[in-house]
């Protein structure tokens, strides 16, 4: 059957579409559709980012070559920098403040080198994660990935300039006669729980630097406030024996304070179990656990919204 229409037309009847009715939710889920850059499941996030680790391996890499690549020295600064704020510190914090107090110069040295390296480990993996999305927007922006691969990416660089160095540290041990036995092997339990805590926090930063990018100019007043609050060039416990019990705990336990401690006891012959806080690996392993996963969920909850805006 066909109507005339008031101007002698023929109009024919259109039959109603089979989607008529239906919402923008149940028209995707009929024809199996999804949301363009939405957030996958953590499950999947996981999955996604698995497969990208060959990217995220030779990203780091790159990364770690490309640092030094317009200094003449080269990657030879990766070790030299660490070196000379140690050297700085130790006339200052060493010679002039008597920061090493409780402690011979053989003792002092080794542990004052080795806070510098481990402390810059965390530092470093924070300062280069709250540039980690706003720093390279034209890659996020360019290519579908899992953006938690660039905070993870840029930890691994301070891993692998952190083990590089570590070569340094051994070296500086054994100059100050402490060689080489089992406890030595403690620094593998400890740099693995460090670098968990640093990816952790990493993505917290990631995420807060991507929303916020002043972020970046603060952070090096943050982070030499936690350096010295941390025990970098003093113990905490022989420095602070006068002062408030919980004052010396609070510091002992915060995470950065933790993984120095563990690398000098593993290393320092005369750095004995008397300097650590109680139940000091329990603590390591809570801090790289509750950092590093709620870390991770903390970034990938914000997922869809890195680039954008």
């Amino acid at each position: 059957m066909s109507d005339t229409t008031h101007d002698g037309a023929l109009a024919t009847s259109t039959p109603p579409s089979p989607d008529a009715g239906l919402t923008p939710a149940e028209l995707a889920a009929k024809y199996g559709l999804s949301v363009s850059g939405a957030r996958p499941g953590l499950t999947a996030y996981v999955k996604e980012l698995w497969g990208r680790r060959h990217f995220i391996v030779a990203f780091s890499s790159a990364k770690l070559v490309a640092q030094y690549s317009q200094a003449k020295l080269g990657q030879i600064w990766q070790v030299a920098t660490p070196l000379l704020n140690a050297l700085v510190y130790f006339l200052i914090f060493g010679l002039i403040l008597k920061a090493g107090r409780g402690m011979d110069q053989d003792t002092y040295i080794p542990f004052l080198v080795m806070g510098i390296f481990v402390f810059t480990f965390t530092q470093s993996s924070v300062m280069a994660g709250v540039r980690a999305i706003s720093g390279n927007l034209g890659l996020v922006r360019a290519l579908h990935f899992p953006r938690a691969s660039l905070p993870i990416a840029f930890s691994l660089q301070q891993l692998q300039q952190l083990l590089y160095s570590m070569i340094v540290v051994f070296a500086v041990a054994v100059g100050f006669g402490n060689y080489p036995k089992l406890s030595w092997l403690l620094v593998i339990p400890a740099l693995c729980l460090q670098f968990v805590f640093n990816i952790g926090l990493a993505m917290i930063m990631a995420r807060m630097g991507a929303k916020t990018p002043d972020l970046a100019q603060l952070m090096p007043f943050i982070m030499r406030t936690w350096m010295y609050a941390s025990g970098v060039m003093f113990s905490i416990g022989v420095y602070l024996k006068d002062a408030p019990v919980w004052v010396a705990d609070v510091l002992q336990w915060n995470p950065a304070a933790i993984y120095m401690d563990l690398i000098r006891f593993a290393l320092i012959d005369k750095y004995d179990s008397s300097f650590l806080p109680p139940h000091v690996w329990a603590f390591a392993l809570g801090w790289a656990v509750v950092v590093g996963i709620g870390g991770f969920v903390y970034f990938w909850k914000a997922e869809e919204r890195y680039g954008r805006g």
